[in-house]
């Protein structure tokens, strides 16, 4: 088995979780990424990510697609990650990269 870190153990996601959701760390599970993606059991998903390699919250550890990128092939859950080269968190990145995001999920909607 794969050993990775939850986002419920980054310490800006524990502050945010114990504001929101109270100091139960075990009930923060439920959205955990990391953590859904192995009890998923739905219909079939094809995960679509970009993230920004200039991205502070990335540089910080905030973040952390590999380890989510880890769950999904250990779940057998098909993810493809793009991390994309001088952009960061802002709405310009997002702008940017609409258009492969509504492609993605359109061709699902047929």
């Amino acid at each position: 088995m794969h050993q990775y870190v939850t986002l419920c153990s980054v310490p800006g996601v524990k502050k945010a979780f114990t504001g929101y959701l109270g100091p139960k760390q075990e009930a923060w599970k439920e959205y955990d990424a990391c953590e859904l993606v192995k009890v998923y059991n739905g219909p079939p998903l094809d995960i679509y990510i970009d993230q920004g390699k200039s991205d502070n919250f990335l540089k910080e550890s905030q973040l952390l697609p590999d380890n989510f990128v880890a769950a999904c092939t250990e779940s057998k859950m098909p993810v493809q990650l793009n991390m994309q080269e001088d952009y960061d968190h802002s709405y310009f990145f997002i702008s940017t990269f609409m258009k492969n995001h509504i492609k993605h999920h359109a061709k699902y909607l047929k």
